[in-house]
């Protein structure tokens, strides 16, 4: 059993809000950039921004026009359910890297993604997914994206299993043909691969991929947790979480189990590489999403 260290809720500042909320909930993906932390929840047409050390309360920036319904059932049918959020390289349009939110694909309503430059005063230009996610849907029989990160020179999706049919997979694109659709300078690029995984279960439910980190010598960190849903819409009681380790054939080495009942979404790792930093979503509008940190130790075989 791994044990993680509570850093903070992800508090806002109610005036920031559209609803006024006091925090962030359903936190569901996490890029570190310097000390910055870039959050997205799967509840929300913001980006959430934090400071790693900073108590004080984040700051949002708008990535979709409009505003969500209040009433949770009408929200979560209308939401774009962004579930994934990578850090890009320097690219055309976006000269100091950019980030890429993306909805899970589970409705035709999620299938919405954002590209965001990191220039100052950078505006997020929207991005339709319809037709990279179609060759998917004929793939999965319930396709739910929930992770997205680059590796080497593929960037990867992590197709979620849950207790239904679906299984986990890894879905790889080349990176440099997805950065030109992105760019729209090319046609929207078939997979290079996808690759089953099995994570198991935890508690006898079956682990789901949430999320995915690159480490620099080409390995790769997951989030997965046992939430106990037969499909990708419905939430369902969330009996633990692991941290993975892929390597460099692809194959699952070792897997973590947390201490108690997080349900991480979201994984970075920390500026030396040493500790991953985790994000988590209660499914609970009242509970504020929370900031972890893991140590690596004993993880990694170093």
């Amino acid at each position: 059993m791994f044990r993680s260290t509570l850093l903070r809720t992800l508090t806002l500042d109610p005036l920031d809000h559209p609803l006024g909320h006091v925090h962030l909930g359903a936190a569901s993906a996490l890029v570190r950039v310097g000390r910055h932390l870039y959050v997205v929840a799967d509840d929300e047409l913001h980006l959430g921004l934090f400071t790693l050390g900073d108590p004080g309360p984040g700051r949002l920036l708008r990535l979709f026009e409009g505003d969500l319904p209040i009433e949770k059932a009408a929200r979560k049918a209308v939401k774009p359910d962004l579930e994934v959020l990578a850090l890009l390289p320097a690219m055309a349009g976006c000269p100091e890297g950019a980030l890429l939110a993306l909805g899970s694909g589970s409705t035709p309503e999620r299938q919405r993604g954002v590209l965001l430059g990191l220039a100052e005063g950078a505006r997020p230009r929207q991005v339709d997914l319809a037709p990279l996610y179609q060759p998917l849907r004929r793939h999965f029989a319930d396709l739910n994206i929930e992770g997205g990160f680059l590796l080497g020179d593929e960037f990867l999706l992590l197709q979620r299993g849950n207790q239904g049919w679906a299984a986990n997979a890894a879905v790889r694109y080349p990176w440099a043909e997805l950065r030109d659709w992105l760019n729209g300078a090319g046609s929207v690029p078939a997979p290079r691969a996808i690759q089953p995984l099995d994570l198991g279960e935890l508690a006898g439910v079956a682990l789901g991929f949430t999320d995915g980190a690159a480490l620099a010598d080409g390995r790769w960190l997951f989030s997965a947790v046992a939430e106990n849903t037969a499909d990708s819409y419905n939430d369902g009681a969330c009996l633990g979480a692991v941290i993975g380790l892929v390597g460099h054939d692809g194959r699952v080495r070792r897997l973590a189990e947390l201490d108690g009942r997080w349900k991480v979404e979201g994984i970075a790792l920390d500026e030396a590489g040493d500790d991953l930093l985790l994000v988590t979503d209660a499914d609970d509008p009242a509970t504020a999403a929370s900031l972890l940190r893991l140590s690596l130790s004993g993880l990694l075989g170093q």
